[in-house]
Formats: structure tokens, sequence, C-alpha cells
């Protein structure tokens, strides 16, 4: 019996061999830090393993579970990433990502391999100055 993978998303339940969606995350300038949401089931196998990238404006490891090989991390997030330590407990592997700056914006994929199932995620951050207008016509 193949394993049910499900990602956590308003109204959303997804299952069977790949799965993808997207959201969109927006971070202030001068913000410590901002969280790249991405969860799956809780109670995960030992075996497996999550991948973050970005894909956009240029492919970057961004970090990897396990720390199997972190010297291709991609200099722009040496130090700077941070995973859940009880990750495959929770199934919340959503990655926290230390001082984000401008150069930080673009499209990061959370893919979570088990075996034969992957499941990914696609976060769109965007950095946004401040006092930069919004589209509703507020600042801050």
């Amino acid at each position: 019996m193949q394993p049910t993978w499900w990602l956590v998303c308003p109204a959303l339940t997804l299952s069977s061999r790949v799965h993808s969606d997207q959201e969109e995350v927006k971070v202030t300038e001068g913000a410590e830090s901002v969280l790249l949401p991405c969860r799956t089931s809780p109670d995960l196998h030992e075996k497996t393993s999550v991948d973050w990238t970005r894909s956009e404006p240029a492919v970057n490891v961004v970090h990897m579970y396990p720390s199997r090989d972190q010297k291709n991390q991609d200099d722009l997030y040496c130090g700077r990433t941070k995973l859940n330590e009880d990750l495959l407990r929770t199934g919340d592997v959503s990655l926290t990502l230390r001082f984000p700056t401008d150069r930080d914006s673009g499209t990061y994929i959370c893919t979570v391999y088990r075996g034969e199932d992957i499941l990914r995620w696609k976060v769109v951050l965007k950095h946004v100055r401040k006092g930069q207008c919004r589209a509703s016509g507020w600042s801050y």
C-alpha cells in the first residue's frame, strides 16, 4: 500500500505521486527573518529528505535535510537557513531565512522525498521596502 502524503493548505489536501502548489510570502525591509512555509504529514520516515532550492532568478541550493552535503549550498545562504529540529515528527519542513534582503526575492521550492513519493511546494518571496505602498493604498 502506497503511503498517503498531504500538504497543509487552506481547503487543500493532496495525495498521489507528485504534488505541487504555490504560496506568496512578503517580507519587509529590515526584518530579522522570514518563514517560508512547507508542511506535510507528521511522523515522517527517518529516510525522508528535504531540499530547499531557489529557482528564480537562478537555480541555487538553499538548504538540504539531512545535511548530507551542505558544501553544495549556495554561499548566499550559508549560515542563514534553518529547519525545525523536530521536522520528522511534526511534518513542518518550513525554512527560516535569516536577514532577508532584496536579493533573496524569488521563487523557492521545497521538495520532500520519501521513496517514490515527491511533494513540491513553491514559495514566492517578495521583499518589500519600507514606505512602499501596497495595492490598498496604505503605506507602512
